[in-house]
């Protein structure tokens, strides 16, 4: 640290212990004091006849509040004003900020460093990792005179700022380079519209059957699912950036077989019928081969002598005109949702495969120059995340 005298918190804060009668007809607010000191919020509302324990602290605005069991894994942080007010049960403890030695935005970034987080971790036995008020008291914390306190906490909001601003820049590119990648789909597939792009074609191309919809009802039923087998796919899973197959249910190889016909291909295009996801789009990867869906999808399945998938996909993702039919159809619908018709009715302009190609090949390179800024996008973060540590130790080592 540096000459700054050093002070135990006892010296500065106050344990404040009192309790009032939770009233079984009043709403009460309750805080959720976040891990890794990364703030009090809002947790829930509720009226005092479902709080079982009738003995409930009242927070204030300003106070330092401490969790006795999430305390060494950062569960404290001052009392936001928007919490001002909220209960809490007798498994926190509430401490008074004596302002007149310490500014409390000097404590509220003080208790966010390591030499801070290293006394909590220090303190209680290693069979019981509760923290008790006696030992919040004896935390040590360099403590300099109020206005070197109130600098040190202005220089420490001016780089916060500046790193927030960083990271806003760095959004807004990702952002406009998402931007681009629909503007140019866009264009293209307007360009073939004002052309006149003769086969002007709707979803329903190639095959005797190219919308296929998932099984529902008594076909396939959620008893049916099981830990391990074949995995079927659901809306949850169906992203226009690919399929994310975090979340997959299982149906037995016997059921599968049954259940044949609603199988997927590599290059197949899934459609999000229904649920949150609806309207999005993806291509069935190779290693989904085989797979099933379930009714809240649709397949489309084109013929390849004529359509390129991955055009028929760049358009359905990222054309506003192909948008517009897609969801121009579901307005006003109380419980949206598609079926084969209102698909059917989509409308693509179909070029020569060497023109749907060369769209693709276009959109490929662009997407690549999104995909290197996420990238990019990615390292800064990790990068502006380690700023504000590193900051706030310089800062109580007196370095700012």
């Amino acid at each position: 640290m540096n000459s700054w005298p050093r002070v135990r918190l006892g010296e500065v804060l106050e344990h404040r212990k009192q309790f009032v009668t939770i009233d079984d007809l009043t709403i009460y607010r309750r805080p959720r004091v976040q891990l890794h000191a990364q703030g009090i919020v809002l947790r829930d509302e509720v009226p005092g006849a479902l709080i079982k324990t009738k003995a409930q602290q009242v927070c204030r605005y300003g106070e330092f509040l401490v969790a006795e069991i999430d305390a060494k894994v950062g569960g404290f942080g001052i009392v936001p004003e928007s919490m001002d007010g909220s209960i809490v049960s007798s498994h926190y403890f509430l401490f008074v900020v004596d302002e007149s030695k310490l500014d409390r935005r000097f404590l509220s970034y003080f208790i966010r460093t390591r030499f801070f987080r290293d006394q909590v971790s220090a303190k209680g036995s290693t069979n019981y990792s509760a923290i008790r008020p006696a030992h919040v008291l004896a935390y040590q914390i360099p403590l300099p005179p109020l206005a070197e306190q109130r600098r040190v906490v202005a220089r420490i909001e001016e780089l916060a700022a500046q790193i927030e601003e960083a990271r806003r820049l760095r959004l807004e590119a990702v952002e406009e380079g998402e931007g681009l990648m629909v503007a140019y789909t866009t264009r293209a597939i307007g360009r073939l519209l004002d052309g006149g792009c003769q086969p002007l074609e709707t979803l329903g191309i190639g095959g005797a059957n190219p919308i296929q919809i998932g099984p529902f009802g008594a076909q396939l039923q959620s008893a049916e699912f099981v830990a391990e087998g074949v995995p079927v796919l659901n809306v949850g899973n169906v992203w226009p950036d690919g399929l994310r197959l975090d979340r997959l249910t299982f149906v037995t190889e016997e059921k599968a077989h049954q259940l044949r016909r609603y199988s997927v291909k590599a290059g197949d295009l899934l459609f999000a019928r229904s649920g949150a996801t609806l309207g999005k789009v993806c291509l069935v990867p190779v290693r989904c081969e085989s797979w099933l869906m379930t009714g809240h999808l649709f397949r489309v399945r084109f013929d390849p002598a004529r359509v390129f998938n991955r055009f028929a996909f760049g358009a359905l993702r990222g054309s506003l005109q192909i948008q517009e039919q897609v969801f121009g159809q579901i307005r006003g619908a109380t419980r949206p949702g598609y079926n084969t018709t209102l698909l059917g009715n989509v409308r693509l302009p179909i070029p020569p495969l060497p023109e749907q190609r060369r769209i693709v090949a276009e959109l490929d390179a662009l997407q690549s120059q999104v995909d290197s800024l996420k990238r990019l996008q990615g390292e800064t973060e990790a990068e502006l995340e380690a700023l504000l540590p590193a900051i706030l130790d310089r800062a109580f080592r007196g370095e700012l």
